[in-house]
C-alpha cells in the first residue's frame, strides 16, 4: 500500500463521532422588521434553541433556553414566527409568544393537541396556526395575548398547512389536502374572507383557487401590495411559480422551467420563495440536480436571474427577506456545514450570522461529489452524487469499497449541500454513491411518480444498478458494496438484500420499515394512507403487501445486516425492527440491533449520534474490510 495512506475505510478522519455529535442543526429563519433583528432555529441535541441577532455587532442572544421549540404536528416544522419585537413559538403542543427583547415566555394557546406554523395578523391582534387534536387537523385562530379560547377556523380536510395572512388582515390563503394523496400528490389552495363574529374573526366565503387531487401546490404568499398570491404548483409537471391576480381572478405562470422551485411539503413551514419588500420582484430558490441557486424575478418584465453572492453554496433553503430588502437563508456546501447566511441582494455582500459547528475541518479534507447518471435495466435515466475518496491508494491499484446511501421519504432527494453522513464515510476511504432512485424529488413530478405501486422494486433495483455502475468503471471494489439507509431508505435496504442476495457485503437499516401491513395499521396520521400509491389499496392488493413486506421474506437474507431503532418512534414502531431481527436471529443471518431510548425516527440527542457512529465505523471495520 501507499507509505503515506492506510487502506481504504482505515484513513484517519477529522469527522470523529464527537464531532458528528457536536453539530447542530439549523433549521429555520426569521426577519423581525420591528427591530431589525434576526432569528433563527437551532436543534442542539434535543434541545429547539431560538437565538436571535440584533444586526448590530452584538453577540446573538438565547431566547428559550427552559423551553425547547419543537413543533409535531405531522412530522414537525412551523416552529416559530418572529414579528412585532417577539417571536411566537410551538412548544410542548401550545403556542408560546416571547419578546425578543426580555421577559421569559407567555402561553398563547391551552395545552391541548398541537399547534404549528404560526402567523400573526398585519394589525398584530390574532394569531393564526394550524392545530391537531385527536386525529383532527384544522386551521385555528387565537388573540395574539392569549385571553380568549381559540377558534376553529377551517376544517373538514385531514390535513392544513401554510396559512398566510393578506395585508389587509381580512383575508388567509392555505393549503390543505386528503387521504390518500399526499401533498405532492395533490392538494388544495384556498382563498377566504373574514368577519367579525363575536370575539373572535371567522369564515365568511372561501374559494379553492388552484390545485386537485393530481395537482400539487405550496407557499401561498400575498404580495406586499396586496394585489396577488404567489404559490408553487407542479401543474406543468415541474414545481413552478405562479400568481393569481385577486381582482381579475387570473392565474400567470412567472417561472415555468425544468427545475424545482418547490419542495415536497414532508413538514410544515417549508418556503423556497421570498416577495421583495416592494413587490416588484420575487426571489427563489431554484434546484437542478441536487444543487439549489438563488434567482431572482421582475413581476413587471417576467425577466429572470441569477442572484450573486451565494455562489459558494450549493444548497439552500428557508428564504426569508426584511423590510430593508436583506435577504436571509440556510446555506451549505459539500464542504461547507450548513449556515445562516444574510445577504443583501443589490450589492451580494454577504453576512455570516451562525454556523452548525466551529468549522475547524479544512475544506481540502472534505469531498465534493459529482452528479452522476445511469440507465436502469429498463433504459431509465437515474441520478445520485458520488463521492470519490479524495486520494488514492497504491497507486490505484486498489479501489474503495462503495456504502451506497438511500434516502427517506421514499419522496426525498439526496442533494449537494453539505452531508454529514457521507463525509464520515469519504473521509475513511470510502466511496459514497448518494442514491436518487426512481420515487425521489427534483428531477419533475414524473420522475417522482414512477415510483407509485414500485416501492419495494424500482428504489431496489436502481441502487443495485447504481453501484454496478461504478463498478464498472473502475471506480469501486465490487466485491465491497454496502448498502445503507434510513426509514423509506431502510425499507429499501432490506428489500434490495432479499432480491439481490449476494450484491452487497452488508446492509445498514436504520428504523426501516419491515411489515407493511402494520405500517399501514399503525402509523402516524400523515403516512396513514401513503401505501395506497406506492403499493396499493387493501385489501385489493393484500398479496402485493404480503410480496413485498420484508419480514415476509426474511429468509432469503443472507448478508449481514445492522438495524437501528428509536425506542419512541412513532412513524416506524420498534416493533418493526425487532420483528426482523427475531427472524434474522432464526435464520442464523449475521446481525447487530441497536435499540436508542428517548429517540424518536432519527437521532437528536448529541450522545445518541455519537454512539451510532462509534457502531457504525466498527460495523463497517468488521464487517466489509476484515472479514
Amino acid at each position: 500500500m501507499s507509505d503515506h495512506l492506510p487502506p481504504f475505510g482505515l484513513w484517519p478522519s477529522p469527522l470523529t463521532p464527537a464531532h458528528m455529535a457536536a453539530q447542530r442543526r439549523l433549521s429555520d429563519v426569521a426577519w423581525d422588521d420591528a427591530t431589525g433583528s434576526l432569528v433563527w432555529l437551532e436543534g442542539r441535541s434535543a434541545h429547539g434553541m431560538l437565538l436571535v441577532d440584533d444586526g448590530r455587532g452584538h453577540a446573538p442572544r438565547e431566547l428559550n433556553a427552559g423551553r425547547s421549540a419543537r413543533a409535531q404536528v405531522g412530522y414537525g416544522g412551523g416552529e416559530m414566527a418572529a414579528v412585532g419585537g417577539q417571536v411566537f413559538f410551538a412548544a410542548e403542543g401550545r403556542l408560546y409568544r416571547q419578546s425578543l427583547g426580555q421577559g421569559a415566555e407567555r402561553a398563547v394557546t391551552p395545552a391541548f393537541g398541537e399547534a404549528a406554523s404560526p402567523a400573526l395578523s398585519p394589525d398584530g391582534r390574532w394569531l393564526l396556526y394550524v392545530h391537531s387534536y385527536e386525529g383532527v387537523d384544522r386551521l385555528a385562530l387565537v388573540d395574539a395575548q392569549g385571553q380568549q379560547w381559540p377558534r376553529r377556523l377551517a376544517e373538514g380536510h385531514d390535513f392544513y398547512m401554510q396559512p398566510a395572512w393578506h395585508p389587509d388582515g381580512r383575508r388567509i390563503a392555505w393549503v390543505a389536502w386528503d387521504h390518500p394523496q399526499m401533498p405532492w400528490d395533490g392538494a388544495l389552495l384556498y382563498l377566504a374572507e373574514l368577519g367579525a363574529e363575536g370575539d373572535l374573526p371567522r369564515i365568511e366565503r372561501q374559494t379553492v383557487i388552484a390545485g386537485d387531487a393530481e395537482t400539487s401546490v405550496f407557499q401561498p404568499a400575498f404580495s406586499p401590495d396586496g394585489r396577488l398570491l404567489a404559490y408553487v404548483s407542479d401543474a406543468n409537471g415541474w414545481y413552478n411559480l405562479y400568481l393569481y391576480d385577486l381582482d381579475a381572478g387570473a392565474h400567470r405562470l412567472l417561472v415555468g422551467v425544468e427545475a424545482e422551485l418547490g419542495l415536497p411539503a414532508w413538514a410544515q413551514g417549508i418556503r423556497t420563495y421570498a416577495w421583495a419588500p416592494d413587490g416588484r420582484q420575487i426571489y427563489y430558490i431554484q434546484s437542478s440536480a441536487g444543487y439549489s441557486q438563488l434567482w431572482q424575478v421582475e413581476l413587471s418584465s417576467g425577466r429572470c436571474a441569477a442572484v450573486p453572492g451565494l455562489e459558494g453554496y450549493t444548497h439552500l433553503s428557508q428564504p426569508a427577506i426584511s423590510s430593508g430588502g436583506l435577504l436571509a437563508c440556510i446555506a451549505s456546501g459539500p464542504q461547507t456545514p450548513a449556515r445562516v447566511v444574510a445577504l443583501d441582494p443589490a450589492t451580494g455582500a454577504t453576512r455570516i450570522v451562525a454556523r452548525a459547528g466551529g468549522e475547524t475541518i479544512p475544506p481540502e479534507a472534505l469531498v465534493s461529489p459529482e452528479a452522476v447518471t445511469w440507465n436502469s435495466g429498463a433504459g431509465v435515466a437515474i441520478h445520485g452524487l458520488h463521492y470519490a475518496p479524495s486520494a488514492q491508494a497504491d497507486g490505484g491499484a486498489t479501489k474503495p469499497p462503495l456504502v451506497v446511501l438511500v434516502h427517506g421519504g421514499p419522496t426525498g432527494q439526496a442533494t449537494a449541500g453539505y452531508s454529514a453522513q457521507a463525509q464520515f464515510l469519504a473521509t475513511r476511504g470510502y466511496a459514497v454513491l448518494d442514491l436518487n432512485y426512481r420515487g425521489s424529488s427534483g428531477y419533475g413530478r414524473a420522475y417522482r411518480n414512477a415510483l407509485r405501486e414500485q416501492w419495494g422494486l424500482y428504489d431496489a433495483d436502481d441502487a443495485v444498478s447504481g453501484a454496478r455502475h461504478l463498478a464498472d468503471a473502475g471506480l469501486v471494489d465490487r466485491e465491497r458494496l454496502v448498502i445503507m439507509g434510513g426509514s423509506a431508505g431502510g425499507y429499501t435496504v432490506l428489500q434490495t438484500l432479499i432480491r439481490y442476495p449476494g450484491v452487497f457485503r452488508a446492509g445498514v437499516c436504520l428504523y426501516g420499515v419491515t411489515n407493511l401491513f402494520t405500517l399501514a395499521a399503525d402509523t402516524h396520521k400523515f403516512e396513514a394512507r401513503y401505501l395506497d400509491s406506492l403499493i396499493g389499496t387493501l385489501p385489493e392488493q393484500a398479496a402485493r403487501y404480503r410480496e413485498r413486506s420484508p419480514i415476509f421474506a426474511a429468509d432469503r437474507i443472507r448478508d449481514p445486516v445492522i438495524v437501528f431503532q428509536g425506542e419512541d418512534d412513532r412513524v416506524v414502531p420498534k416493533e418493526q425492527a425487532e420483528e426482523i431481527v427475531a427472524a434474522l436471529r432464526r435464520n442464523g443471518v449475521p446481525h447487530e440491533y441497536h435499540l436508542y431510548p428517548g429517540e424518536g425516527h432519527g437521532w437528536r440527542k448529541a450522545e445518541t449520534v455519537a454512539r451510532f457512529y462509534e457502531t457504525l465505523d466498527r460495523f463497517l471495520k468488521h464487517t466489509v474490510l476484515f472479514s
